[in-house]
């Protein structure tokens, strides 16, 4: 009977531990103090350049790496203070996350390549006087928060450029310009590279582009964004070099002749996408994958491509857009607080049959974006666990904030993802309660969408190694793995 009992109870305690989370899987301690002084690191950051302009990266036969670099540490800030900062920063992802959801109402509405015409410029004939251009700051193409170091044509020069899993093509500002913003390093010189070779319009990579014309027999590119931003020129094949002498040839990457809208600071763009034009796509990389450090700091992370997924890693599939191939979609099907799980209904998640909805994984967003609906129940929760933390305005799209003066730290809830495979990735509460200014002000780092799609942003990946798995199909997260 005794043996029984203990029999009894034994299973019930075993069933009970898995089925009911314990109090340090339901909460998360948030570093107020540190998360603060952190907002002071942007003012203090030299911004010369100097001292990024000589780093190692790295290449072997197996696993390409090299260094990426927070926007604050390459460019530093002429913001007087760190509430400005954010709000320029929140403004940008907004014409981003409008950009990302343009690109899937155009396939929604059928809109194919045959369809999207040339902009007003058709493409025109550069002419020497028109090599100065005005200074735009970027907006449709991202925060634009992480920048690598990266070497085009023969021999190389080096320039910055903004990494984007948002997108395919390849481009850098080329010379002559018609008319080109203002970026770090001087302008690409083709007449300088012995790799430079512009590509015909019977070639696969030309045929591949959403928007192309042909003159000459040379294959011109264009690609626009959701803000009326875009980049035009010629499509060519060039050496990407990686360190001293190493490099992949024969990567297509437009020659920029005509930008606006983009990165101040910033060469051009590395895309990262599903597509056929995207770097990993060229390379025929089996993965790869980034580490987002702290974008407030002066610290290096990397990109890789052809490493491992780390064992610790929360995985979850990658699923296909049928309709749209660049973004990455991953399955989601709920989200939990503090080990609740909100009551939405899974179609919130889900890719519809026109290619609408679903949720991606995005470098370029900040924020994560989700349905109102979604939102709104998402936040009711988690503002039923921090009734004991004073509440104060909104900020910008944020509409859930905090005043922690005086705290060096607070207990909140934990929010975590929810796969089709049931794993559970459990956010570390700075990456969901942010600072907006250097006062004590923090937010719930989550918006609302009117749109279909769900974006998960940069801010829930920080300090997070997030790699992509090609070959089966798995995006991974593994936590301090920077």
């Amino acid at each position: 009977m005794a043996t029984s009992i203990f029999f009894f109870v034994l299973l019930f305690t075993t069933v009970l531990s898995r089925t009911t989370p314990d109090n340090a899987s339901r909460t998360k301690i948030l570093d107020v103090s540190s998360s603060i002084q952190k907002t002071h690191n942007p003012f203090s950051l030299d911004s010369s350049l100097n001292s990024l302009k000589h780093e190692e990266n790295q290449i072997s036969s197996s696993l390409l790496s090299f260094q990426l670099h927070s926007r604050v540490a390459v460019r530093g800030t002429s913001h007087k203070d760190y509430n400005s900062l954010m709000l320029a920063r929140l403004e940008r992802d907004s014409a981003r996350a409008k950009s990302l959801q343009t690109r899937v109402d155009l396939v929604v509405q059928g809109i194919g390549k045959s369809d999207l015409k040339p902009m007003e410029t058709e493409f025109r004939e550069i002419q020497a006087e028109e090599i100065e251009g005005p200074i735009i700051s970027g907006t449709s193409q991202g925060s634009g928060e992480y920048f690598s170091r990266i070497g085009i044509g023969h021999p190389p020069s080096q320039v910055y450029m903004v990494l984007d899993t948002g997108s395919d093509v390849n481009w850098v500002q080329c010379s002559p310009c018609a008319d080109c913003y203002q970026q770090a390093d001087p302008i690409f010189e083709p007449s300088s590279s012995s790799t430079f070779s512009p590509l015909t319009c019977e070639t696969q990579q030309c045929k591949s582009l959403d928007v192309s014309e042909c003159r000459n027999d040379t294959c011109l590119y264009e690609v626009s964004y959701g803000d009326g931003s875009y980049t035009v020129g010629d499509f060519v094949t060039e050496s990407i070099t990686f360190s001293g002498s190493s490099s992949v040839e024969n990567v297509a990457i437009g020659c920029g002749h005509n930008n606006e809208g983009l990165f101040v600071g910033a060469a051009g763009l590395l895309g990262l996408g599903g597509g056929a034009l995207s770097f990993p796509s060229q390379i025929n990389a089996s993965s790869f994958s980034y580490c987002l450090v702290d974008r407030d700091s002066d610290s290096t992370s990397t990109l890789e491509f052809g490493g491992a997924t780390p064992p610790n890693a929360v995985t979850a599939p990658i699923i296909k857009n049928s309709k749209l191939d660049t973004f990455y979609y991953v399955d989601l099907t709920g989200i939990s607080v503090a080990g609740n799980m909100l009551s939405v209904n899974p179609s919130d998640f889900e890719i519809a049959d026109n290619g609408d909805g679903g949720v991606i994984v995005d470098s370029g967003t900040a924020v994560t974006r989700l349905k109102t609906d979604v939102y709104n129940t998402l936040r009711d929760e988690f503002v039923k666990g921090t009734r004991h933390l004073p509440s104060t305005n909104g900020v910008a799209l944020f509409d859930t904030c905090y005043d922690l003066k005086s705290m060096k730290s607070v207990e909140v809830p934990t929010v975590s993802f929810h796969f089709s495979n049931r794993n559970e990735l459990a956010l570390p509460a700075k990456n969901y309660l942010i600072p907006v200014d250097s006062s004590s002000t923090f937010c719930f780092a989550f918006a609302p969408s009117s749109s279909s799609l769900s974006i998960i942003g940069n801010v829930q990946q920080q300090g997070t190694r997030v790699s992509f798995d090609l070959v089966n199909s798995l995006i991974g997260f593994s936590s301090n793995q920077c």
